[in-house]
């Protein structure tokens, strides 16, 4: 009866551990929608309605309509692939650049480091902001433009701080050990050195992909790297923000995903620099 009736441990959930997983769940069906958006949309999210125009959440249209009659939700679901594979492509880019020449950098030192800190010095000094903007409206504001320079100018974040651990990491003695049974610095480098480096580059990429996702949305606010009508979250803001009066859910609902995916991102990546860093796996 008492065997019955007495918990099987590890049944429950840290409490620690909760924010990570919601995170992680919100994510997930973040990607989903992502994914089958388009199919999961119950009108054409290019469909327009000029009769109805912008009307508030109703048994027909769930989050209402904008300006142009065209249906909010279903623009929101098919404006997830845009306001996020970029960002994706962004975050991988930007954390494979920053990592290679930040390993290289901190492991190799010399003249290569000289001129890997030289540039990223020039990249912190310049705006950000502005130099992409200028970039990305010089070439016509192209939307892999965008994508492009944004992994140029989010790299030297990546590249100092691994080359600030990698510098660390060329003094262990795991390090001399390997030099001295004659592997070679490259297979050091992304052998034994990377996967140690594991928890932060894992951060960095859910970091970077944060930083995309703001970035990339609000060049579509500003109308670069999109043209106009394209479902997206960022451009979904600029175009409704004029009829809060009428249907607020048309600009309010896109800031909503773009705030809560970013923070679920942002507590998943914190949740499993620790993970890593305390030499646990991540489990759902």
């Amino acid at each position: 009866m008492s065997a019955v009736a007495a918990p099987v441990a590890g049944s429950r959930i840290a409490p620690r551990r909760v924010p990570g997983l919601i995170s992680l769940v919100v994510l997930v069906v973040i990607a989903l929608v992502t994914l089958l958006g388009p199919w999961l949309a119950p009108y054409d999210p290019g469909a327009q309605n000029a009769a109805l125009g912008a009307v508030g959440p109703g048994a027909d249209h769930l989050l209402g309509t904008d300006n142009l009659g065209r249906d909010v939700f279903s623009r929101l679901l098919a404006g997830a692939r845009t306001a996020l594979i970029g960002p994706i492509f962004i975050a991988a880019g930007t954390t494979a650049l920053g990592t290679t020449l930040g390993l290289l950098a901190g492991f190799r030192r010399g003249w290569l480091d000289a001129i890997m800190m030289r540039l990223t010095d020039l990249m912190f000094a310049l705006p950000g902001l502005l130099i992409l903007i200028v970039v990305v409206g010089i070439a016509g504001g192209s939307y892999v433009t965008a994508v492009v320079a944004l992994i140029v100018l989010g790299a030297p974040v990546d590249i100092r701080v691994i080359r600030s651990l990698a510098l660390s990491q060329r003094e262990l003695a795991y390090v001399d050990a390997a030099r001295t049974m004659g592997l070679s610095d490259r297979r050091i480098m992304f052998r034994h050195v990377l996967p140690n480096l594991a928890p932060t580059v894992t951060s960095n990429l859910l970091l970077s992909f944060v930083f995309a996702l703001i970035a990339l949305s609000g060049l579509s606010f500003l109308g670069i790297g999109l043209p106009a009508g394209t479902p997206d979250w960022g451009l979904m803001i600029q175009e409704n923000r004029t009829i809060l009066d009428l249907n607020p859910w048309a600009a309010v609902a896109p800031v909503l995903l773009i705030t809560i995916t970013a923070v679920a991102a942002t507590i998943l990546g914190d949740k499993v620099f620790e993970r890593l860093s305390a030499g646990k796996e991540l489990t759902a």
